[in-house]
């Protein structure tokens, strides 16, 4: 049961700095920054990951091996469920243009 609270409580705090991350992201974004933004996701992405695998070790070294186990396939279950969410998220999606599309200027009419 310790192997199921521990990675629980780290999924929820790694997607809550996801989400933060994205918001600053986004506002970095706006303001033309896209060094900044992209800073920020690389960093927070690979600091999730860390998280997420020292929070498994250590379970699986403080606490006894199978609640290590139970974190590590709880997590892979949960990782799972979110790109195959994520992913069908993104096709249901309607297309969205990323400029505005401009008319074509009408061609005069040539007289024959």
């Amino acid at each position: 049961m310790v192997g199921y609270a521990v990675c629980a409580v780290v999924w929820v705090a790694q997607r809550t700095i996801q989400w933060a991350a994205e918001r600053r992201a986004q506002t970095s974004l706006e303001a033309g920054n896209r060094k900044g933004a992209m800073g920020v996701v690389a960093a927070t992405t690979m600091g999730r990951v860390w998280l997420v695998a020292l929070s498994i070790l250590a379970v699986g070294k403080l606490a006894e091996r199978d609640d290590g186990l139970a974190a590590a396939v709880l997590t892979l279950v949960l990782v799972t469920v979110y790109f195959a969410g994520f992913g069908l998220a993104k096709l249901l999606e309607p297309e969205r243009s990323s400029t505005p599309t401009a008319q074509a200027p009408a061609r005069p009419e040539v007289a024959s």
